[in-house]
């Protein structure tokens, strides 16, 4: 299993995302995500999305908050747990690096972006400053969401095609 970090970093009520639009073989290409990425070796989840932050955006966090664990059932690319943390920063981020083009969103502008399922179910979460929660995610081999459960819950179903339930 792969583990990675992913960041919402939050400026002036925007969060700072990256449209997927410039790496081959990218299995984000075309969908808007937060920073991070792969952990190095040695390396924590908090130093991997500080320094996945100063690389991507030229920017440096602060209030970095560990807000969720998700784990990623990914039959055609292989499992994945990331670990998602909300943050702060002051700076100004760059427009894009070799991954993709960087954009300030509101969460309401975001939501109409192209993005994976599962992250129309967590994004929302972010916003009420609640604890750490966990969520497992489960797509099938074309990429689409199937299923999904929170915090140990009852196993929730998620529309065929993917469309926005």
């Amino acid at each position: 299993m792969r583990i990675t970090t992913l960041v919402y970093a939050k400026k002036d009520g925007k969060y700072l995302v990256m449209n997927r639009n410039r790496k081959e073989q990218d299995e984000n290409a075309g969908k808007w995500i937060g920073l991070g990425g792969h952990l190095e070796a040695g390396e924590s989840p908090r130093e991997c999305v500080e320094r996945e932050a100063m690389e991507e955006a030229g920017i440096c966090l602060h209030d970095l908050r560990l807000r969720g664990i998700l784990t990623f059932i990914l039959p055609a690319w292989g499992d994945e747990m990331t670990f998602l943390y909300t943050a702060k920063t002051e700076n100004s981020a760059k427009e894009g690096c070799d991954e993709g083009d960087l954009r300030w969103v509101t969460l309401q502008d975001l939501m109409r972006l192209p993005l994976w399922a599962g992250d129309r179910i967590f994004l929302p979460l972010l916003e009420n400053g609640g604890e750490c929660f966990d969520l497992k995610l489960i797509y099938d081999r074309d990429g689409n969401l199937t299923e999904w459960i929170l915090d140990g819950g009852k196993k929730k179903t998620w529309p065929a095609g993917n469309t926005i339930p």
